[in-house]
């Protein structure tokens, strides 16, 4: 509803400085890294939760006073910052840079499910410790809380521009941050000035986390994920690596989200954020407020490929082994087993549609359950609300998917670098926070219920070895005709994109119709997977597909080795099926995801299976 009068309006715009303050601690740490690093740290969210529950631990088990609280969780965070760089991304310093991103991403996943299995994953209430008086001004108010955010904000800023002024150290991170090769050969320890960004940075991130504890009075271990995705979009509004900019992208995105509840309520907050990121992106990727247009960054892509001599199996053994596949079920009677085994194909389905775009092409995707999702509630209304057959249900949603997620990434084809993973990243949190707004379409928060089954002349296909056998039919054609793509001309002339795109334009090749060719058969593929899905849980809802299940399938490729069609069934076999087999490390599944993931980073980048 609209607000009609002043006062609402001033207390929206109180509220979004106070948050756009918060998010500015972030976004701060994050430009700082991007500065000397050339990284975007998808792990400054989890630094971030890590900080409110250190606060949380001071305030409710050791009853330390507030200024004690803040000076724990800025060296407790500064210290895990220090920690991350020497012994998670030190050592990948000479590897290709979409390497340490990804090990943000994998240390991101470490850390979050710790917290969730150190201190479970129900919300605990932080204290705020501060008077409870509020001053009007205008019609409005302004609280204790408030100014104590702002005091923070501003103190900082301050702080961070002396230190980086005034102080020796402060001037080796100013020319590393121009430029690290000649700051090196003058004589800048340049592993120090890492350390010590990292911890600055982790440090801010930390007393953010608290912050915004005590201003909500709740703190649980995913509170770290969008928290992090807000300050990256804060700092791409101000500009990569601009810490001024990153201040005042901070601040206007604090006004767009609480302007934007004022207007149409708050489960629409996130969604301005990152429609923001995706405008801010396509329109002006160096930011609203960089002084002068970068040179493109160098690709995260064809570079990470590492070069190796794949494992090729003889015809026969493919053959025998999908024939085996297909057979287990007249030899194993245990429905648990084929059903888990089933989970295992239709994520293989979502794998195998990654590998081709970021293997295969090069296109890191990090929102690519978005894919499913569409698939999923695609299939579902057409068949309940146009009562369309579901077998005819399931490919129309395929091709929706490719439709619809070819048009969305389709902007990202004219980024390179990072950009396209966090556009990618982006893509997917819409799709899911579209299907969470759009009531009259997708039931919205409640969900599709009663998704009719898969069934052939009105008899249901949901037996247990009807779980296994559907899913893996669909997944052997899809393998067998992507393997096909891949020897082809088509399939060659995708990967020269993944190796040099330059090169690749300049032989006459159009880049945006072959990456739109490899979204949309991509799409496709993840469409079916996300349709058999819905019509086997026979209950979906926005929940269904979170961002966590687009790291899952990046590990699952990783794990195969990119661009490898087998290495994504073998890659979804061992991180689907072997935790449901072993049900006493299932509450460690995310756990284990994420340290494969740092593993195979660090030691085989090339995969189980090799690279192709």
């Amino acid at each position: 509803m609209l607000p009609t009068t002043l006062g609402p309006w001033l207390d929206y715009t109180i509220n979004g400085l106070v948050i756009g303050n918060i998010y500015a601690l972030l976004a701060v740490g994050l430009a700082l890294i991007f500065g000397v690093s050339h990284l975007i740290n998808f792990a400054h969210g989890s630094v971030y939760m890590v900080g409110a529950y250190i606060g949380w631990l001071c305030v409710t088990k050791l009853n330390l006073p507030l200024p004690v609280t803040f000076v724990t969780v800025a060296a407790g965070c500064g210290l895990l910052g220090a920690v991350i760089e020497r012994v998670g991304l030190r050592p990948l310093r000479n590897a290709p840079r979409i390497a340490p991103l990804l090990a943000t991403i994998g240390l991101s996943v470490v850390l979050d499910q710790s917290a969730q299995l150190l201190f479970s994953p129900d919300p605990r209430a932080l204290p705020t410790q501060l008077p409870t008086w509020r001053v009007a001004i205008g019609g409005g108010s302004i609280g204790a809380l408030d100014l104590l955010i702002a005091g923070v904000g501003i103190g900082s800023a301050a702080l961070l521009y002396g230190f980086l002024r005034f102080t020796k150290l402060g001037w080796a991170v100013r020319a590393t941050a121009l430029d690290r090769d000649a700051a090196q050969q003058c004589g800048v320890d340049v592993d120090k000035v890492n350390r010590t960004v990292f911890a600055i940075a982790s440090a801010l991130g930390g007393v953010s986390g608290l912050l915004v504890g005590m201003y909500y009075n709740t703190i649980d271990p995913n509170m770290g994920f969008q928290a992090g995705l807000k300050g990256i979009v804060a700092q791409l509004i101000g500009g990569v690596g601009n810490v001024p900019g990153a201040i005042a992208g901070s601040l206007l995105l604090g006004l767009i989200e609480s302007y934007g509840i004022a207007l149409f309520g708050t489960s629409y907050r996130n969604l301005f954020a990152f429609v923001a990121l995706i405008l801010i992106l396509v329109l002006r990727p160096n930011g609203l407020f960089a002084r002068a247009r970068r040179l493109p960054p160098e690709p995260l892509t064809g570079t990470f490929i590492a070069p190796s001599r794949p494992l090729v199996l003889p015809k026969g053994a493919v053959w025998a082994l999908a024939a085996a596949a297909l057979a287990l079920p007249l030899v194993v009677q245990q429905p648990y087993l084929l059903q888990t085994l089933g989970n295992a194909w239709l994520y293989a389905l979502l794998a195998l549609s990654l590998t081709l775009v970021a293997g295969t092409v090069g296109q890191v995707s990090l929102g690519h359950a978005g894919l499913l999702a569409i698939g999923a509630y695609a299939s579902s209304l057409l068949a309940l609300d146009a009562g369309v057959p579901v077998l005819l249900a399931v490919p129309l949603a395929g091709l929706v998917a490719a439709a619809l997620g070819t048009a969305l990434v389709y902007p990202a084809f004219r980024l390179r670098g990072h950009y396209v993973s966090i556009a990618t990243l982006a893509v997917g949190e819409i799709v899911t926070l579209v299907i969470l707004n759009w009531e009259s379409l997708t039931r919205g928060p409640i969900g599709v219920t009663g998704i009719p089954p898969l069934s052939v002349a009105g008899k249901p296909l949901v037996s247990g070895q009807w779980v296994y056998w559907v899913p893996l039919a669909v997944l052997l054609a899809f393998a067998a005709l992507q393997s096909r793509l891949l020897n082809s001309h088509l399939g060659r002339t995708l990967r020269a994109i993944r190796e040099d795109d330059v090169a690749a334009r300049s032989y006459g090749v159009d880049l945006n119709r072959y990456k739109g060719l490899a979204f949309a058969v991509a799409g496709f593929i993840a469409g079916v997977g996300g349709a058999l899905m819905a019509h086997f849980y026979s209950y979906i809802n926005h929940e269904t597909f979170p961002a966590p299940v687009s790291m899952l399938a990046l590990t699952m490729v990783i794990l195969g080795g990119l661009g490898n069609v087998a290495g994504a069934v073998l890659g979804a076999a061992v991180l689907v099926g072997l935790p449901e087999l072993f049900r006493a490390a299932a509450e460690y599944r995310m756990l284990i995801y994420g340290v494969v993931l740092l593993l195979l980073i660090r030691f085989r980048p090339q995969g189980l299976l090799g690279t192709v």
